[in-house]
């Protein structure tokens, strides 16, 4: 019996992704895989989107229709929202992103729901002293004030994915990566979308941190 329900809303570094179109694979969906049956994952990410595109095409007021009193909605929005060049997507970070941010935790709190901020993981770029690079600019940050502000829990991606991509180093961190997992030779390196491996490590460091803030769920967790 179904004892907790988690909605995930969020980008391509999140969302399921089918088999058949790409080897591409968001955290989410390996987060069911760490829990057991009590415990259900909604996924409902999806690539390219940022926080105001997600709300322009009543994504998430498909959400908030499903939504009920006691459920957990973690949202993880940052690596879209910086395409300022793009209209329909770009935020800017101590304005709409912020504003975005705050409305999805009022109107989850409105249904007595629990929300959850998830801090963007990082992109795979290392500098010449293998430390990683900020990619994402000030929207960790802002993302992080919103959730003190508004005394709301947040799982910290940002801080997680950049020890973990330090520890394996430059050229191990690739094995994470799906552009690297089909050994591509055409193209651009992909440093942002997971493979199967990379999304099951990162949502391993999802399940750390609710275990960090000692949230009810952990205990269906699977040994």
């Amino acid at each position: 019996m179904v004892q907790y329900t988690l909605y995930l809303i969020g980008d391509s570094t999140v969302q399921d992704v089918d088999s058949q179109v790409s080897n591409e694979m968001g955290w989410g969906q390996q987060l069911p895989n760490f829990f057991t049956k009590e415990v259900r994952i909604i996924n409902k990410a999806k690539g390219g989107r940022s926080t105001k595109s997600f709300i322009d095409e009543g994504r998430f007021q498909e959400v908030l229709e499903v939504l009920s009193e006691g459920d957990y909605l973690l949202i993880q929005f940052g690596h879209n929202d910086q395409k300022l060049h793009d209209p329909e997507r770009g935020t800017h970070p101590y304005g709409d992103y912020q504003e975005n941010l705050k409305m999805f935790i009022e109107s989850a709190r409105e249904k007595r729901a629990i929300p959850i901020l998830v801090t963007p993981v990082h992109r795979r770029e290392f500098d010449l002293n293998n430390q990683v690079i900020n990619t994402l600019g000030e929207y960790p940050q802002a993302m992080k004030e919103v959730a003190v502000n508004s005394d709301v829990l947040f799982l910290d991606l940002w801080e997680k994915s950049k020890t973990y991509y330090e520890q394996l180093g430059p050229e191990q961190s690739k094995s994470l990566f799906a552009w690297y997992e089909l050994n591509a030779k055409e193209g651009e390196p992909d440093h942002t979308h997971f493979g199967k491996e990379g999304a099951k490590e990162i949502a391993n460091l999802v399940i750390e941190e609710l275990q960090r803030l000692e949230l009810p769920m952990i205990k269906y967790k699977k040994r």
